[in-house]
This record gives structure tokens, sequence and C-alpha cells, in this order.
């Protein structure tokens, strides 16, 4: 008989959910679990203990039982996956209720309008095209560890390359930040 049964799994351990989570949450000890996990269903960046995680950020919401890894986190886990060299920009758009339209994970155009329409006319310049949302404060996103009450109104953070991060950074100073979602590129 014991030819016939299979050997047991190697595990390991790896935190998860104790109970469906939303982005933005700063997690608290009870919000997670210690799971037993087969070593080959647990994906890179994977903690083996809940000890290191309270007070961390969730960038995206989980469900009861999945597991966490780095790139769930506010952080720079947020760039796995990116090309190298790219960065998490923060931008306030002008119309913070538009951030409800998002979720992590979309593309978008970010696009600067400045001129006030009187002396100056209006004039559009798109500064990053395509770009992926990591994080944004619409969907549960909180103030957290590092934001005072209030500051994330309108926030969202896209990954740039370097020319694109160049032309981000400080951009919601020289105009009005606004987005315009896009399909996938081709390819």
């Amino acid at each position: 008989m014991q030819e016939l049964t299979p050997a047991p799994a190697d595990t390991v351990p790896a935190s998860a959910a104790a109970r469906d989570l939303p982005a933005g949450k700063t997690l608290a000890p009870d919000d997670l679990t210690v799971l037993s996990v087969p070593r080959g269903l647990v994906p890179g960046g994977s903690y083996g203990s809940t000890y290191s995680l309270s007070g961390k950020q969730l960038a995206v919401a989980l469900r009861k039982g999945q597991l966490l890894s780095d790139s769930q986190l506010l952080g720079p886990g947020l760039l796995a996956g990116s090309p190298q060299g790219s960065a998490a920009v923060p931008l306030r758009m002008a119309d913070p209720a538009s951030i409800q339209l998002l979720s992590p994970g979309q593309l978008v155009n970010v696009v600067m309008t400045n001129g006030n329409d009187f002396d100056q006319p209006a004039a559009s310049q798109v500064l990053a095209a395509a770009v992926p949302v990591l994080w944004t404060s619409g969907h549960g996103g909180g103030a957290g560890p590092w934001l005072a009450t209030g500051e994330t109104d309108g926030l969202l953070v896209v990954a740039a390359d370097a020319e694109q991060a160049r032309r981000l950074a400080g951009a919601s100073t020289q105009g009005k930040l606004f987005f315009v979602l896009v399909g996938a590129a081709p390819g």
C-alpha cells in the first residue's frame, strides 16, 4: 500500500489573507495567516511568516486564502516585473473623483493641461503613454504610514520608464494632470 501512496508534498510556510482584504488596507496581525503550501506553488517575493508584515499597506485587494507577495504591497515590490530602470511615480490628478475609475493594472495616458483660459490659451500634452497604474487612492487606498489623512485624495502611482518619470516628476506644479484610459498595445 505504501508504494501506491504518493510521497507527501514538500511544503513551506507562506503568508496568506485570513479574510477578504481591500486595497489600501494597513495590515494588522489578525489579517494574515500562515499556510503550508507545496514549495512549487509559492510565488517569488512571498513571506514565510507574518511577523514583518504588520503595518504594511496593500496595493491590491486580496481574497481569503490568497498568498501574499511583495508585489502586492506598497513599496519597491510594486515594480516587480517592470523593465529595468522603471520608477514608481506618484501623481495628483486635477479631478480627484476620477480616480474611482481606475484599478491597478489598467493602462493610462497621463496628460498635462496648462494655461489659464484668459490671457494664456489652454494647451494639452501627453507626458506618458500607456503607463500601468500600480496603486490608486480610490480603491481603499488610505493614508497609511506615509501620508496624512486627506493627502491621498486624487493620488495614483504609475510605473514609468526613466524618460517618462523625468517628464512626470513635478508635472502637477506646471499644470493640471488628467488621465485617459487606454487599451493594451497589440503585440
